[in-house]
């Protein structure tokens, strides 16, 4: 079963892995025309009553299939109206070869006569809530008809993930829906075919450019409603809770905080002024620090516990003592690793080792990548965490699922991408999932990284990827 949010990941993944939208497309008709044939036989009449977008521009394409057929094609709308280039394009080939098309601007006019067959591709998997004209005046004449009802993806008024209706909706003899099952469709009276129309494996389980799709934000949301995070750590080192926390904002945090000794907590300020700083009294993170660390936690979304934090056995106790008390979502990351596996502990975590670091833990590697990678899910699924094991090519997974980010470059092997790649985690965690999170956070921090390559070379430094970030993850082409 895939949601429609993930489908929509998985759609735009396939086509940054190089299969065009338009080829799949042409996979999608196809496989609804196979399944109009196996309904009705050649010669009878199918009337197809399509939308403005992709789900109409499949059915466009099942006309074409259907030459042996009495096909009528009604469009909702206007034709300059149709919402994707592809679509469009399928809408004027049927127009050139021929095709009987109707344009239906008023639904009061919508004529269906007497098919054998209605298929309906009125609306797709993202479109939920009540349905609107014309489409539900649409509906309204379908479900009255004495016809064959075939459903493209999801009956239309259905809402693909949980099978609800908020008002009318197609009643479908049949539903064709593409790659996987939908989870609405089970509580859905009819015969569902699932098609594979060439998406490949891989579009589930690398990260790319689709994944930003999950990044998609209210136009009236308020101050603090895409997250607070707090980082704490430093000590030994100052620079790296700022790059950690200037991170989680370049990534789209609201708020960012820095807890850290007092004896640093000037230095740290002086990276931003973007930060709020609470310095906690001693030279090192402690265990008398853990009571005002967990109240500072408690307002946050996400906390990014290690950077800077140093292995002194203090700081390593003041770590497990945090983690164990803390029921929150974290990050956790550099010398604080060492404490999760013998915590217990109700949080939602994400640790974020690099090799060394996650054979210290306990884990262990391999050289063949599908070897390393089902490793690495052993070993989540042992700690009960989401691992997002850093190297050439990033291993993510909670154990349940796996997934691999190839962006990056050597160049980022200089001091301080970690930290970055950390706070851009910590952000993720704020809206997503642990695994979302961990994918994207490993997705855009190597994305950085190679925006800032093709300027620096290898001579890039950490800082420079705070830079990078927003572009990113706000201006990666998404079609």
């Amino acid at each position: 079963m895939i949601s429609s949010t993930e489908m929509a990941v998985v759609d735009a993944n396939a086509e940054a892995l190089g299969v065009p939208r338009k080829q799949l497309m042409e996979s999608s008709g196809n496989a609804v025309a196979h399944v109009v044939r196996e309904v009705a036989d050649p010669g009878t009449s199918v009337t197809l009553v399509c939308g403005r977008g992709n789900n109409g521009g499949d059915a466009f394409v099942a006309a074409r299939f259907l030459s042996g057929y009495e096909v009528s094609v009604h469009l909702l709308g206007r034709p300059e109206t149709i919402t994707t280039d592809i679509a469009r394009e399928n809408w004027k080939a049927l127009q050139l070869a021929g095709v009987d098309t109707r344009r239906v601007g008023d639904s009061r006019s919508l004529e269906l006569g007497d098919p054998d067959v209605i298929v309906d591709a009125m609306l797709g998997t993202g479109v939920t809530g009540a349905l609107r004209e014309p489409e539900a005046t649409a509906v309204e004449a379908v479900n009255a008809a004495d016809a064959t009802v075939v459903a493209v993806d999801v009956p239309s008024g259905v809402d693909a993930d949980t099978g609800d209706s908020e008002g009318p909706a197609v009643e479908a003899d049949r539903i064709i829906t593409f790659h996987d099952g939908k989870p609405g469709l089970e509580s859905v009276d009819a015969s569902v075919t699932v098609a594979d129309i060439g998406i490949p494996a891989a579009a589930e389980r690398v990260v790319h450019r689709g994944d930003l799709l999950r990044l998609s934000r209210d136009p009236t949301a308020h101050k603090g409603d895409f997250g607070r995070v707090l980082v704490i750590g430093g000590g030994p080192y100052t620079g790296a809770p700022a790059l950690a926390a200037q991170a989680a904002l370049r990534a789209g945090a609201d708020l960012a905080y820095v807890a850290c000794p007092e004896l640093v907590a000037s230095g740290v300020q002086s990276y931003s002024e973007n930060l709020i700083v609470r310095p906690q009294p001693g030279d090192r993170i402690a265990p008398p620090n853990v009571p005002d660390l967990l109240e500072a936690a408690s307002g946050m979304d996400c906390v990014v516990f290690g950077p800077g934090l140093g292995d002194a056995d203090a700081s390593l106790e003041a770590a497990a003592s945090f983690l164990a008390a803390f029921d929150g979502t974290a990050v956790v990351d550099a010398d604080a690793l060492q404490a999760v596996p013998e915590v217990d502990t109700e949080a939602t975590l994400v640790c974020t080792p690099h090799q060394g670091e996650l054979e210290a833990m306990g884990g262990t590697t391999a050289a063949d990548p599908d070897e390393r990678a089902a490793l690495v899910a052993d070993f989540a699924a042992d700690l009960g965490v989401t691992l997002l094991v850093k190297g050439a090519v990033d291993v993510i997974s909670d154990g349940d699922r796996t997934r691999v980010n190839r962006t990056g470059n050597p160049g980022m092997t200089v001091g301080g991408t970690g930290d970055v790649l950390a706070g851009v985690t910590g952000a993720m965690a704020c809206p997503l999932r642990s695994i979302h999170a961990a994918a994207l956070g490993a997705y855009l921090n190597g994305r950085a990284g190679d925006i800032v390559v093709e300027e620096c070379g290898y001579g890039l430094v950490a800082t420079d990827l705070l830079e990078a970030v927003p572009a990113a993850c706000w201006h990666d082409s998404v079609n």
